[in-house]
């Protein structure tokens, strides 16, 4: 089963970590706790819609790109097949 938390918190690790940014450095732009901002990468913790827009904000990303990512993750997650499927059918043959 998928947890929205845990895929959500990922996608924030992986934009920070992209940035070279420290936890440190953007809890402090995104005024959150430290040990909260940890919690909520590692899907411990849900991310109000609040606190989700000030780690973006920090991170300066918009909330939609996020979501964007989580929801492809989700779906392939779901339905690695039809994805698959999908991919395979775009292919273009020469002729």
């Amino acid at each position: 089963m998928i947890v929205l938390r845990e895929v959500i918190g990922d996608e924030l690790r992986r934009r920070r970590q992209d940035q070279g940014r420290t936890l440190r450095d953007v809890s402090a732009a995104a005024a959150v706790s430290l040990g909260y901002l940890s919690e909520v990468e590692r899907g411990q913790k849900e991310a109000s819609s609040e606190l989700l827009g000030a780690i973006c904000g920090a991170l300066e990303i918009s909330i939609a790109d996020v979501l964007t990512s989580v929801t492809a993750h989700i779906v392939e997650a779901e339905n690695p097949m039809k994805l698959d499927f999908d991919r395979a059918t775009k292919i273009a043959v020469p002729v």
